[in-house]
């Protein structure tokens, strides 16, 4: 059984999406390997703060149905170059159950273990559902700044957090707290802000209206300069902060229509990052834009949880929307080209969704190229209700297989895998124009 402090895979739960006919071998090697990472890798594998994705790719690896020779076989690619764990200090671990030591230890990357142990040790007592409600969604001080940083770093603690809950891992869910933890806040009074101007709003619009309104804001859509170190926190929330939220709060949530407002976020988020295109160059997908699309696929396994509060899933949705919204105005705020992808001309026509994924089971990354194509996959299942003329949902019918055409003929193609900040003209330079039969 998996525990706080172990991991173990299982055919029960294999994934909110997920291939059928999943070997049980596959679970027994993906939960040894999963395991090991666990024991012996720090969270970020690097002093800049790059994140170790080994628990995000391997259950995604095992969801779409990858023999255990070919997860172990990633898991050694990507271990080579991790950090290894540091031992906890267990008098800190215990003075963390003070919220003043909690508050004061948050945003420092060299308190991760310590955190770790100490969720570790409070899922153990309490399980993980308790513990998810007091340290994230309790609404105090403590589970707020907790919650916020949830949305830092690009998505990554809410992505971890919600592989553990998806694949019902406790070991998981405690190190995503803890990477919550020591992630920056900065992103927090964004968030709250739009949250508080948001509750004045009359009548939600769709985010497909207010992506066209940020586009169409001069301000807000050059807010960010190439040069920015971080283009969210440096360009839109420094130069346009204001324009940002007067946009953002337009998109409400409330508990009658989270499935709908799920399958709304997951197709703008889908629509934003595979129309974010650049012709003649070739088609390459934004490394910022993707996380959007990639952490999609757990707001619908969020619904599916019982001990989260209508009102908590409608928090967390929201907060999706804000940050997706500031993603793209971010990376300057490019048209979407719809015909880029339904005129996609794939390399392989005639495979179908089960040819893509065996490609990207084969493709060598540290997981966003298979994480990136199995949520492109849960995004047609869950937007097809909603799909008819509805124009909050741009992306329909066969663009969904396009777009995970798309996907893997892309990483497969020359030049790095992703392109950085797609609506900077500057960003494609190195990228060669495509065949003049492709144009």
């Amino acid at each position: 059984m998996a525990t706080a402090s172990k991991i173990q895979l299982s055919l029960d739960h294999c994934g909110e999406f997920h291939v059928p006919n999943i070997a049980a071998e596959s679970a027994v090697t993906g939960s040894e390997v999963l395991q090991e990472n666990h024991e012996t890798h720090h969270i970020f594998f690097n002093d800049s703060g790059f994140h170790n994705h080994i628990a995000h790719h391997i259950p995604t690896l095992f969801a779409l149905g990858a023999s255990p020779s070919t997860i172990r076989k990633h898991y050694n690619n990507n271990k080579s170059y991790q950090r290894p764990s540091k031992a906890p200090r267990y008098d800190l671990i215990q003075n963390l159950h003070d919220p003043s030591i909690f508050l004061e230890h948050l945003g420092q990357e060299q308190y991760y273990t310590d955190y770790l142990a100490f969720f570790q040790d409070e899922i153990n007592q309490k399980g993980h559902k308790e513990v998810i409600n007091t340290y994230m969604l309790k609404g105090d001080e403590r589970a707020e700044e907790v919650l916020v940083r949830m949305y830092a770093g690009f998505l990554h603690p809410i992505i971890h957090l919600g592989f553990g809950i998806e694949f019902h891992q406790p070991a998981i869910i405690a190190e995503a707290l803890a990477q919550a933890a020591v992630h920056d806040s900065w992103i927090g009074p964004y968030l709250l802000e739009t949250e508080k101007a948001a509750a004045k709003t009359a009548a939600s619009k769709s985010l497909v209206e207010i992506l066209d309104q940020i586009r169409a804001d001069p301000k807000l859509s050059t807010a960010a300069h190439w040069e920015d170190g971080n283009k969210v926190r440096d360009g839109i929330l420094a130069r346009a902060p204001d324009e940002m939220i007067k946009y953002a709060a337009q998109w409400t949530v409330s508990p009658s229509n989270l499935e709908e407002k799920t399958a709304e976020m997951t197709n703008a988020a889908v629509y934003f990052t595979g129309g974010a295109q650049h012709p003649p160059k070739q088609i390459k997908f934004d490394f910022y834009y993707i996380h959007c699309v990639n952490s999609s696929i757990f707001f619908s396994t969020f619904l599916k949880q019982p001990y989260l509060s209508p009102q908590h899933k409608t928090r967390l949705l929201q907060f999706k929307g804000y940050l997706d919204l500031a993603m793209y105005a971010s990376r300057r705020a490019p048209q979407p080209l719809l015909n880029e992808i339904t005129h996609y001309h794939p390399k392989h026509p005639q495979q179908s969704w089960d040819g893509i994924i065996q490609r990207v089971l084969e493709h060598e990354d540290d997981g966003h190229a298979s994480k990136l194509v199995r949520a492109l996959r849960h995004g047609e299942e869950i937007c097809k209700p909603y799909e008819g003329d509805d124009d909050r949902f741009r992306i329909k019918g066969d663009m969904w297989v396009k777009l995970g055409h798309m996907a893997i003929d892309s990483v497969e193609d020359t030049g790095d895998t992703w392109v950085r900040s797609a609506g900077f003209d500057e960003a494609w330079e190195k990228y060669e124009d495509r065949p003049r039969a492709q144009l």
